[in-house]
């Protein structure tokens, strides 16, 4: 795994990643302070991380203008 990171496709990837994805859990966990989950339960922990994913999917489409009435 070392040697697959290390590639320059590997760090590539890697930075990728950096850009894409952490910036949506830094979002979720302190924006909106989802540390924990509060229900037990796989089905239950599952539904509240998709209600978090999508408030944070409706704010981005939000903050680009999308969905709004009567603006072009």
């Amino acid at each position: 795994m070392r040697k697959a990171i290390d590639s320059p496709r590997g760090w590539q990837l890697y930075n990728q990643r950096i850009g894409m994805v952490e910036p949506v859990f830094a979002n979720l966990r302190h924006n909106k302070r989802l540390s924990r989950f509060n229900h037990r339960g796989q089905a239950k922990v599952r539904t509240q991380w998709r209600l978090y994913c999508l408030v944070h999917n409706i704010e981005k489409l939000s903050k680009a203008g999308l969905g709004q009435v009567g603006v072009q």
